[in-house]
């Protein structure tokens, strides 16, 4: 599959590919030190452009068609991955994907969308777009979730629910409210990578409850998140700056 490079991203690739031919040619040369200043350029340019994106560039960005879907992030960030199928009501949706997994030491519940990566697995995935069955299945994880007290992490990405006449019939709409209304019940602690969701689901709770738990809303800025930090860690991505959302 071709590599897409959007239009930011030139001045980038350009600069990477002369520094790949350098290194090929280095045989029996003595340029080690342009090699360095090249990579040192290289990273820099990388977190100037990713440090002043525009809001449209960031759209761009989260919409790459190379950008990681769920199982790329559970993959290489978590071990020991156990996929749960199926909402035991209807069936199994495949463009959610979720289930227990461990990060370094902690076990936890992960949930997300997932695309395809051509024609054939997008079909399969239905473009990343879930049916009910979908949502009541990521609603099922999360009650698992509650029930071992485990964190949640959810994976989003930019499509939004199936708009077809038989999730309609299914129950689309209802799915999605009882999702909303039992995350704000429940006890399970969510990791959110929005600060004014996160806000939102503390005040729902804390009026709730009177024994909430500080460590329940994890809020972590959109640019610097120390979770978002982590996955790149994890995914073995430096010197990116902001390019994650």
């Amino acid at each position: 599959m071709a590599k897409t490079i959007l239009d930011f991203e030139k001045p980038i690739i350009e600069l990477e590919e002369r520094l790949d031919e350098m290194k090929k040619a280095s045989d029996g040369l003595q340029i080690d030190g342009e090699i360095a200043k090249i990579e040192e350029k290289v990273k820099h340019l990388k977190e100037n452009i990713y440090r002043s994106l525009t809001r449209w560039q960031r759209v761009q960005l989260a919409r790459h068609p190379d950008r990681p879907y769920t199982l790329d992030y559970i993959y290489n960030m978590t071990e020991n991955f156990v996929e749960i199928h199926g909402d035991r009501v209807f069936g199994d949706d495949k463009a959610v994907v979720g289930g227990f997994a461990k990060i370094g030491n902690f076990k936890v519940m992960v949930i997300g969308q997932q695309k395809g990566r051509d024609t054939k697995s997008n079909v399969y995935r239905n473009f990343g777009m879930p049916r009910p069955e979908g949502y009541r299945k990521a609603l099922r994880l999360m009650k698992l979730a509650e029930k071992f007290n485990l964190p949640v992490i959810t994976l989003l990405d930019t499509q939004g629910a199936f708009p077809g006449l038989e999730a309609e019939e299914r129950g689309q709409a209802e799915a999605i409210a009882r999702n909303l209304l039992e995350m704000a019940l429940e006890s399970a602690h969510y990791l959110c990578d929005h600060r004014r969701r996160c806000k939102w689901w503390c005040s729902r709770n804390g009026s709730r409850r009177q024994d909430i738990d500080a460590r329940k809303c994890m809020v972590f800025s959109d640019q610097s998140g120390i979770v978002f930090e982590y996955f790149m860690e994890k995914l073995g991505i430096q010197g990116t700056g902001s390019r994650g959302t």
